[in-house]
């Protein structure tokens, strides 16, 4: 009975989202392409991240949402298979104290991957802060976990 049950919940995990979308349009970058080294040294977790190209920040996976920053500069999900996503948008951005930023989630909002989360207004914010460029940084990886990507495709691997 418990080798069922437990073959069931391992079964149910594997068929749980692995494959990711980027959380913005532009070019898809290396994390450690990011200019500030807690992100470009894995110091959070391996990730991506996206020089954007417009503001509309999407879900990358089908989850929940945990946290949006007060100031709306970041937010973390969790994906439906337990992997937690931080996204922060831009460098140095909590200063701006929310300007620039919609959102359109709370926390503990249910998402689906593509679902429209926030927007950022790129235009008014990239003369304030030293970059724009977003990670995407998941930050309870196993040991043996990091993350690959195939093209536009990011996965765990």
């Amino acid at each position: 009975m418990f080798k069922n049950l437990f073959k069931r919940n391992k079964e149910e995990n594997t068929s749980a989202t692995k494959n990711y979308i980027q959380p913005l349009e532009g070019k898809l970058l290396s994390i450690s392409e990011v200019p500030d080294p807690v992100f470009s040294q894995k110091m959070m977790g391996d990730g991506i991240a996206v020089d954007p190209t417009n503001g509309v920040l999407v879900a990358p996976a089908d989850g929940r949402i945990m946290n949006v920053f007060p100031t709306k500069h970041a937010l973390s999900m969790t994906d439906n298979s337990g992997k937690e996503i931080l996204i922060h948008v831009g460098l140095d951005t909590v200063t701006l104290k929310g300007e620039g930023f919609t959102s359109f989630v709370k926390d503990g909002d249910k998402v689906k991957q593509g679902q429209k989360l926030m927007e950022i207004d790129f235009d008014a914010i990239k003369s304030k802060v030293p970059s724009i460029i977003t990670p995407m940084v998941f930050t309870n990886l196993g040991e043996n976990e990091k993350v690959v990507v195939e093209g536009n495709e990011i996965k765990i691997g």
